[in-house]
C-alpha cells in the first residue's frame, strides 16, 4: 500500500517546511519544491502524486504558469493554490484554469487539511501487481 503523495511548492523554506510536515502528520507522503521549476522537474521524474499544494506567487515560475503548464500536459493532479494576495484576474483564470481551491494565506490548517481530503483521502493507495 502507498500513502497519497502531495508535492508542495513554496519558495518560503519555512512555509514548505511547516506544510510538508503538517501533511505528513496527516498521513500523506510528502515532497517539497522552492518554485514551479522545481516543481516541474519533480513530477517530470517521480509518478504517483495526487495534489500539488502551490503557492501562487513565486520566483522563475508561479503557481499560477504551474498550474498552467499542468493543464497543457493534459495533468490528472488536484492543484490548491494559496497566496497572501489573490487579484480578482488571478482568482478567475486559476478557476478557468481548473484549481481544486484557492486558499488565502494565512489560512487554518484545518481548511487546508479538508481541501486535501477532498481529492486525497488518507486511505493508502494500492499498489498495482
Amino acid at each position: 500500500m502507498m500513502l497519497p503523495r502531495i508535492l508542495v511548492v513554496d519558495d518560503d523554506q519555512d512555509s514548505r517546511n511547516l506544510l510538508s510536515e503538517f501533511l505528513a502528520a496527516n498521513g500523506y507522503a510528502v515532497a517539497a519544491a522552492g518554485d514551479g521549476a522545481e516543481a516541474r522537474e519533480e513530477l517530470s521524474r517521480a509518478d504517483g502524486y495526487q495534489v500539488v499544494l502551490a503557492d501562487l506567487r513565486m520566483p522563475k515560475e508561479s503557481g499560477l504558469e504551474l498550474l498552467r503548464h499542468l493543464r497543457r500536459q493534459k495533468s490528472q493532479h488536484a492543484i490548491i493554490l494559496m497566496s497572501s494576495f489573490i487579484s480578482q484576474a488571478e482568482r478567475k483564470q486559476a478557476q478557468e484554469l481548473g484549481a481544486h481551491a484557492l486558499l488565502e494565506k494565512p489560512f487554518r490548517l484545518a481548511d487546508l487539511l479538508a481541501a486535501v481530503e477532498e481529492v486525497a483521502p488518507k486511505k493508502p493507495i494500492p499498489i498495482s501487481p
